[in-house]
């Protein structure tokens, strides 16, 4: 066997490649006061706002950023990405060890750690987690990102602090994908057996029965109001002094869902630190010595916003009161001239300059430039031309063929649809807004429906009820964790989810480029395959890309050890509140 360390085994198996995605700040701009820090002030809290209400407390079921975020401090993985280095760093597992044939890896877990409960954390909980996110009847979406050419990474509980994982070939993602939450067997093995796995720990669970390893347990749930956390007393984890941590002695998010509010809040020292849009970053650098603040400006966003369009035929076939048939909104959403028409209808540079205030870059690839090895440069954008768009449409048969104003395709049908984003969002809702405008200059008539974020993700996930919508996604600097998004199969898929087998030989092009992008060790040459997958998305359409927002954050002067990244905090654990 070949043993590695963190870095090393990521140098081997995936050179270069980054942390995962953070809505968070600025590199580098930390306090570093380790004396000050350790001192920890007994009872500080570290308060912050979010616009809405988690879907899910269980972290295997989780699909949505507010979830996620509910659970990150509760739940730990294996591994972690280092949101400095962006190499994947120790947590349950103390070290781990390649096989010579790269086919098998095997962890030895940390000794010591306990779950919430004071249970002991042992390689079952590891295997356990990993059956519950291949077992059918629990949908998920890591389980997209660590199957291998279409046959699962097995756990195998070597002894009780060994687990060994077992692949059907070298997997160059393996370390970026192994690092999902580990859940605790001993509370959750019955509900895996009796098929009721996914039923449980839903958001109407005593918050004090979400039993994790991680630094804070969840102690309350007010919907619409806040989630409230306490320190772990035995958290694993020490300082360099020897002094356990959490420093904090615990944290409170509050839900507040305008976002208004969550600056009025910030600005009247309510909350700690906040993401201001772009419109406050200048005013907040201006007042932030009065304020008592700092303002850090990020790199570009490392995800992505953009409009989709449904193309699942579920959505689109028309029941027997109604004619029967297919919607006629199903063959624009596939047509690849409608779409390159509104590719040149995006203003982009109108709304870095009266949306984003200049803070903010024409997206062109799937992948941010953030992520410097995998996105691809070479794209070249759908500039923005309404003559352009307009000429494109008629010669694809979209013409206003009666004078009333409207475009109609060649069946008569006039061009129309709804586009949606969450309500609440200023942003994205002005966004629409000039979407809107420049597409009814067209002739096409364009429902603006704002949702709230909750119904946008059942839509999006159970419902499909849905026809165009700006919406964003995290990012992450290895490009196979977005499997669930990019394969056919995926439960992200969101134009058209969960196929049986790719409705498109585009999309079993992308399949194939995953596999063959996840099966090749030399990032260098990996990088290849995701751009592949980059053009082919930039030639179909099943989305367009919008603006990457480029990222600010404004802080308490009173936040100790606080070094945010694009990527996700450094160090989390040891934040700490100066008196």
């Amino acid at each position: 066997m070949r043993r590695h360390t963190a870095a090393a085994l990521a140098l081997a198996a995936l050179a270069g490649v980054a942390a995962v995605v953070s809505a968070g700040g600025p590199s580098g701009c930390s306090h570093d006061a380790p004396a000050r820090a350790g001192g920890r002030v007994q009872g500080a809290r570290l308060v912050t706002a979010t616009a809405s209400d988690p879907k899910t407390f269980n972290p295997v079921l989780v699909t949505d950023q507010t979830s996620n975020l509910a659970l990150a401090e509760v739940f730990e993985g294996l591994v972690r990405t280092d949101a400095r280095t962006t190499l994947p760093e120790a947590v349950l597992a103390e070290r781990w060890e390649w096989s010579d044939d790269g086919k098998s890896c095997t962890f030895r877990l940390r000794p010591g750690v306990q779950w919430h409960d004071g249970q002991p954390f042992t390689s079952a909980d590891v295997v356990f987690t990993f059956d519950a996110i291949f077992d059918d009847k629990v949908p998920n979406s890591a389980r997209f990102t660590l199957t291998v050419d279409g046959a699962p990474i097995r756990a195998v509980a070597v002894d009780d602090l060994t687990v060994r994982f077992d692949l059907p070939r070298p997997f160059a993602p393996f370390l970026a994908a192994v690092g999902v939450p580990i859940l605790p067997k001993h509370l959750l093995g019955g509900a895996l057996a009796d098929g009721t796995f996914a039923h449980r720990w839903g958001i109407d669970t005593d918050p004090r029965e979400l039993i994790g390893t991680g630094p804070y347990r969840m102690r309350r749930y007010v919907p619409a109001q806040l989630i409230e956390y306490d320190r772990n007393p035995t958290y694993w984890r020490r300082d360099a002094e020897g002094r356990r941590l959490p420093y904090l002695e615990g944290r409170v998010t509050l839900i507040v869902p305008e976002q208004n509010a969550i600056s009025l809040r910030f600005l009247a020292g309510h909350t700690h630190y906040y993401n201001p849009r772009p419109e406050e970053i200048a005013d907040l650098q201006d007042r932030a010595a009065a304020l008592g603040i700092q303002v850090k400006e990020v790199g570009s966003d490392p995800g992505n916003l953009f409009v989709a369009f449904n193309r699942n035929p579920k959505h689109y076939a028309r029941d027997e009161a109604a004619g029967g048939g297919v919607d006629p909104r199903l063959g624009w959403f596939t047509d690849k001239r409608f779409l390159r028409a509104l590719a040149h209808a995006v203003d982009k540079r109108g709304m870095i300059e009266t949306i984003f205030y200049g803070f903010g870059t024409a997206a062109v690839a799937y992948i941010s430039e953030e992520n410097a090895i995998f996105h691809d440069p070479e794209i070249e954008d759908y500039g923005y031309d309404l003559a352009l768009a307009a000429r494109l449409l008629d010669e694809a048969g979209y013409r206003d063929r009666d004078g009333d104003g409207w475009r109609e395709d060649e069946s008569g049908a006039r061009v129309e649809f709804q586009l949606s984003t969450n309500a609440g969002n200023f942003l994205r809702e002005r966004m629409c807004a000039i979407l809107r405008e420049d597409w009814t200059q067209l002739g096409i008539k364009v429902n603006y429906r704002p949702q709230t974020f909750q119904s946008l993700v059942e839509r999006l996930n159970v419902t499909y009820d849905w026809d165009a919508i700006l919406i964003g996604f995290t990012g992450s600097t290895e490009p196979n964790n977005g499997a669930n998004f990019l394969r056919s199969s995926g439960n992200l898929h969101m134009w058209n989810p969960r196929q049986e087998k790719p409705a498109t030989p585009w999309e079993a092009e992308i399949d194939r480029l995953l596999d063959a992008g996840s099966a090749e060790l030399d990032v260098q040459k990996r990088a290849r395959f995701y751009w592949r997958i980059q053009e082919i998305l930039h030639e179909e359409l099943p989305f367009l890309e919008t603006v990457r927002q480029k990222i600010a954050i404004a802080y308490s002067d009173r936040l100790l050890n606080f070094e945010p990244t694009v990527w996700g905090f450094v160090d989390p654990e040891r934040i700490a509140i100066a008196p």
